[in-house]
C-alpha cells in the first residue's frame, strides 16, 4: 500500500503538544497561504500539511479567515523590523517605510484583500485584524521610536505629533501599495516624507 504521507505537502504525523503544536499549525497555514493564495485556502490543507486533522484546527481556529489572520500575524512575527539610530529622522523614516513596504508585498497584503469580506463584524474590518496582528505579535511601534529619536534631536515639534498626524507616513504608504499591489520605490517614499509628513511635523527654525 503507497504511503500517503510520502506525498507532497503531507507532513507525517508527529505527537506536538502545547507551543510546538502552536508553531507547527501556523507553519503549516502560512505555507499553504503562500502556496495557494486565500481562494483555496482550506483548514483541509493545513491540516494535511501539518500531519494533524482538522478538529485540530478548529480548537483553536472558528474557521479559514481567523486562520489565515493568525499565519499572516506568524509570518510578521518571524520578520521583524527594527530601525537603528541613523543620526536624521528623514533618513530612518525613509528607511521604516522600505523595511514595511518589503514585508507587506506582495503576499500579505494580497492575503489580507482578499480575505476581508470574511472576517466577523467584531474584528472592525482591516483596522481591527491589523491592530490585532501588532497584539498577536508583540510588534514594537517602531515609529514611535523614531520620532522620539528626532524630537529629542531637536528635529521634530512634539507638539505637532498629534495620533492622525503621526499615522499619515503609513497610511499614505498603506494606500500606494493596496492601489499598486507593489513595493513602494523610493520615489514614492520621498514624495511622502518630504512633500507631506515632515513639513508638518519639523521644528521651525528660530528666525
Amino acid at each position: 500500500m503507497s504511503d500517503l504521507f510520502d506525498k507532497p505537502g503531507v507532513s507525517r504525523p508527529q505527537r506536538r503538544r502545547g507551543p510546538a503544536l502552536g508553531e507547527a499549525l501556523l507553519a503549516a497555514a502560512w505555507d499553504e497561504l503562500h502556496e495557494h493564495g486565500y481562494a483555496d485556502f482550506t483548514m483541509e490543507g493545513v491540516a494535511r500539511r501539518a500531519g494533524t486533522s482538522r478538529p485540530v484546527l478548529s480548537r483553536r481556529w472558528a474557521g479559514r479567515a481567523e486562520m489565515a489572520v493568525a499565519a499572516i500575524g506568524y509570518y510578521l512575527g518571524r520578520n521583524p523590523i527594527a530601525v537603528p539610530d541613523l543620526g536624521n529622522v528623514r533618513d530612518e523614516l525613509a528607511l521604516l517605510l522600505q523595511m514595511w513596504s518589503e514585508r507587506a508585498t506582495p503576499a500579505p497584503v494580497r492575503f489580507m484583500l482578499d480575505l476581508r469580506n470574511d472576517l466577523p463584524p467584531a474584528h472592525g474590518g482591516l483596522h481591527g485584524v491589523r491592530r490585532d496582528l501588532a497584539a498577536q505579535v508583540g510588534e514594537r511601534d517602531v515609529m514611535a521610536e523614531i520620532l522620539q529619536r528626532g524630537v529629542a534631536r531637536g528635529e521634530l515639534d512634539a507638539a505637532k505629533l498629534l495620533p492622525r498626524v503621526i499615522a499619515v507616513p503609513i497610511d499614505l504608504a498603506r494606500n500606494e501599495i493596496f492601489l499598486t499591489m507593489n513595493k513602494l520605490s523610493d520615489e514614492t517614499i520621498a514624495d511622502i516624507l518630504d512633500q507631506v509628513f515632515l513639513p508638518l511635523v519639523q521644528k521651525k527654525a528660530a528666525g
